[in-house]
């Protein structure tokens, strides 16, 4: 039931209801130049009682996103991916304050992304929006919002600090291939990983996980369920759900990992000769010491781009970018799309020449010679 009442110059409207409980809420508003304009507010107001949504929207962005993280992803996240939520959320309360989630506008929410955009690389602003609009759609779906302020938000960046990373050709791959093999050591686990890496395409803190009965050496498969926490010395979860799946390896990396295979070591593939499982800047500094040996000058290029060359293998082998996005863990193909486009691009032609060869079935067109207009 609304009622208006007329303060001075202004109108007020008042709406009062009775919860699931029985209990009496009383909401108003002051401040409408005419009756029919609090008369409006009303209007929606009861509406959306009517719909279940939430009149008290006093909660504001950094309090549901606090409540969002540690209800919806905190559970499933590594300590890595929890510390990027972190700071996010210091960036949305020290741009936001205090600010209720239900005042915020689709261009306030804009400004905040071209303040954001001006130094930061595209990836970074992508990743940012994707989090926050997650956020806003569990807050609608929890009743504090009625409509998404960041749908249709343009994202704006400084693509000057975008990262090239310059990546290995196939004759640079086999070359590294040639002179690990020529030179391995049971000792300096390194270039072990560093071959599984490119013979896998699996993430570092995975190859670093890797326990002796997760290799099938029968069925030629690697078991991958767990990845490794550098700082805690531990196994912790994978990335996601997706990760944990069971990856098909040629003979030439079992026989390379069989070296390994040393009852004292336990039950760790990766142990070097100071019982510890080399860590990232170990297992970089390897891999930059025979790109120099070998004369190969890569900007940017690190461990984790030897995933991109696993990539590019098995993209110039014709192999569908599906079956790609499964070997890597991905919980979507679009996110194998998106993340190796530039490889895509590359062998597009190569895919476009597939296709003109699945469609030649040799009939009707075969005397026709003279070229297409």
């Amino acid at each position: 039931m609304a009622q208006y009442t007329k303060r001075g110059a202004k109108w007020q409207a008042r709406i009062q209801w009775r919860d699931s409980h029985g209990k009496r809420h009383t909401k108003s508003k002051l401040g409408f130049a005419t009756k029919s304009q609090a008369k409006q507010w009303a209007v929606e107001v009861e509406s959306s009682l009517m719909k279940g949504i939430k009149l008290d929207r006093s909660i504001t962005l950094y309090d549901y996103w606090s409540h969002w993280v540690a209800t919806y992803k905190a559970p499933t996240l590594s300590k890595i991916s929890l510390s990027r939520y972190n700071s996010f959320g210091n960036l949305i309360r020290q741009s936001f304050g205090d600010t209720k989630i239900s005042d915020i506008s689709r261009s306030q929410y804009q400004e905040f992304i071209n303040d954001f955009g001006q130094n930061h690389a595209p990836s970074t602003v992508q990743k940012l929006n994707g989090f926050i609009r997650a956020c806003i759609n569990s807050a609608i779906l929890d009743d504090y919002l009625v409509k998404d302020f960041t749908q249709g938000v343009a994202l704006t960046s400084d693509r000057s600090r975008i990262v090239k990373v310059e990546y290995l050709d196939r004759s640079e791959i086999e070359r590294i291939i040639n002179t690990l093999t020529d030179d391995l050591n049971s000792n300096y686990t390194s270039r072990y990983m560093i071959l599984t890496a490119i013979y896998t395409g699996m993430r570092l803190s995975e190859i670093q996980a890797l326990t002796w009965s997760d290799i099938d050496f029968n069925k030629q498969t690697i078991k991958i369920n767990k990845s490794w926490d550098f700082r805690t010395r531990s196994f912790k979860p994978t990335k996601n759900e997706s990760s944990n799946r069971t990856i098909r390896i040629n003979t030439e990396l079992l026989d390379i990992l069989n070296q390994l295979r040393r009852p004292a070591k336990g039950t760790m593939l990766f142990i070097n000769q100071f019982g510890t499982i080399p860590t990232s800047n170990a297992v970089n500094k390897c891999l930059r010491s025979i790109m120099n040996d070998l004369g190969i000058k890569r900007a940017n290029f690190h461990f984790h781009s030897l995933r991109h060359s696993h990539v590019a293998i098995l993209l110039a082998k014709g192999i569908d970018i599906y079956a790609i996005s499964k070997r890597l863990g991905h919980s979507d193909v679009s996110t194998t799309i998106n993340t190796y486009a530039y490889l895509l691009d590359e062998y597009k032609q190569q895919t476009d020449n597939q296709i003109i060869d699945a469609l030649n079935f040799g009939t009707h067109t075969a005397h026709k010679t003279q070229p297409y207009p």
